[in-house]
C-alpha cells in the first residue's frame, strides 16, 4: 500500500511589491503550519518523503510544520510543483521511487485540489464533504492506494482517509 498526503500551503501575506514566487506566510500561517506539525507527528502522518514546491510560502510551510512536529526527513525542493496542473502533479509523484510508501507532496491550488478529485474513488465520508466545500490553505488530504509502485497511479484508484484542516484541528 502507498499513502499520498497533499499538504497545501498555510495562509500567505500578500506584502505590495513582491511577486508570487515570493510570498511569505502571514504570522496565521506560521501558527497553521505549526499546528499541522504537531498533528503530523501525534496522527502518525509523518512521510518518508517530502517534495515542495519551490515557492516561500510553501516553504517555509514545511519548515515550520517540522520544526512543530519534531520530524526530519528526506526533502526534494520541486518547482514543477508551482503553478502545475493536476496532471503535472500527477506525473511528479509518479515518477517517484517506490521505496518509499509514504510521500506528501507540499503545493498549491488549484492543482492540489484537482489533483485529489482526479485520485479519489472513495473516502472517508466527513473527510470527502468537507473537501468538497474547499481544500483550506494549510489543508492535508490523505490518501491511499493498493498499488505497488507510484507509476501505477490513475484517476479515480486512491481512497480518501482524511481531509484535515488547521480550522478541524481547532473544533
Amino acid at each position: 500500500m502507498l499513502r499520498l498526503m497533499l499538504f497545501r500551503h498555510a495562509h500567505a501575506d500578500h506584502p505590495a511589491g513582491i511577486d508570487d514566487h515570493a510570498r511569505p506566510l502571514s504570522s496565521r500561517g506560521l501558527d497553521e503550519s505549526r499546528r499541522m506539525g504537531a498533528h503530523l507527528a501525534t496522527q502518525s502522518l509523518v512521510p518518508e518523503l517530502a517534495i515542495v514546491s519551490t515557492a516561500r510560502r510553501t516553504q517555509e510551510t514545511w519548515h515550520a510544520a517540522s520544526e512543530s512536529g519534531g520530524f526530519h526527513v528526506e526533502k526534494i525542493d520541486e518547482p514543477r510543483i508551482y503553478e502545475s496542473s493536476a496532471g503535472d502533479l500527477l506525473e511528479v509523484v509518479r515518477a517517484q521511487d517506490p521505496a518509499h510508501k509514504r510521500i506528501m507532496l507540499v503545493g498549491h491550488n488549484p492543482g492540489m485540489e484537482r489533483l485529489t478529485a482526479w485520485l479519489v474513488q472513495s473516502g472517508e465520508a466527513e473527510a470527502v464533504a468537507r473537501l468538497q466545500r474547499e481544500f483550506a490553505v494549510g489543508g492535508l488530504a490523505v490518501l491511499d492506494f493498493e498499488a505497488v509502485s507510484w507509476a501505477e497511479l490513475d484517476v479515480q484508484s486512491g481512497h480518501l482517509q482524511r481531509f484535515d484542516t488547521p480550522r478541524s484541528l481547532a473544533s
